[in-house]
């Protein structure tokens, strides 16, 4: 073998091995996590299994939003502030879409999930919820229920003690989530989106025709 021919041997040889090692590094996530082509759906991982009980004191499950699109908010009913805000956006912004698109409005299930069971008995779900909107669904339950609900959706939450006092408040993420008819996740709203931006984000995201019952 010619020393020409062995140089063009080695030159394609190191074009080899070094495509195959990028293909590696690309496949390598941090943490060492190996990922394969086609693994992920590009889909959100939010929302998924729960079963909480309701300000009736009826059970429920991600079963009963199904069918329907949701908008989502984890709180509690002591939260001096942020969650009485949200709510409100939340409220506001279906009572906005209804004035122009009742059919729209209706396909959409308010729910507001607490994130301190201790206090939000069914009782003070059942007291709360018809201060921000009528068909608003109050869901609490037992500490390792509402754990699990929240960890589905990758909420936040951590009880903060006032020094000095048996009293607290909690801190939590505050994030307003629409999920489609299928439990799938659609979009989100921050605490700075306004009633406006609630309406016109359920404008472009809502389908009627998709929703149970219609």
């Amino acid at each position: 073998m010619s020393t020409k021919t062995r140089v063009i041997l080695i030159a394609v040889l190191g074009l080899v091995l070094a495509g195959a090692g990028f293909t590696l590094w690309r496949s390598v996530q941090p943490g060492g996590i190996v990922s394969q082509p086609g693994e992920s759906t590009g889909k959100a991982l939010i929302g998924g299994a729960f079963t909480l009980t309701d300000q009736s004191g009826a059970r429920r499950s991600e079963a009963d939003l199904m069918g329907h699109y949701s908008l989502v908010y984890f709180g509690y009913t002591y939260c001096p502030d942020v969650c009485p805000t949200a709510l409100s956006t939340m409220t506001q912004g279906l009572d906005i879409l209804a004035e122009s698109d009742p059919a729209r409005a209706a396909a959409v299930q308010p729910v507001f999930i607490t994130i301190d069971p201790a206090r939000d008995t069914v009782e003070a779900m059942a007291g709360y919820a018809p201060h921000f909107h009528p068909r608003l669904l109050a869901l609490t339950g037992t500490v390792e229920e509402v754990a699990v609900a929240a960890k589905a959706y990758r909420i936040y939450y951590q009880k903060v003690e006032e020094e000095g006092s048996s009293d607290y408040l909690m801190d939590h993420s505050s994030i307003l989530y629409l999920m489609g008819p299928d439990g799938g996740y659609l979009t989100h709203f921050t605490h700075a989106s306004t009633a406006e931006d609630v309406a016109k984000g359920l404008a472009e995201q809502v389908d009627p025709a998709l929703a149970a019952g219609s």
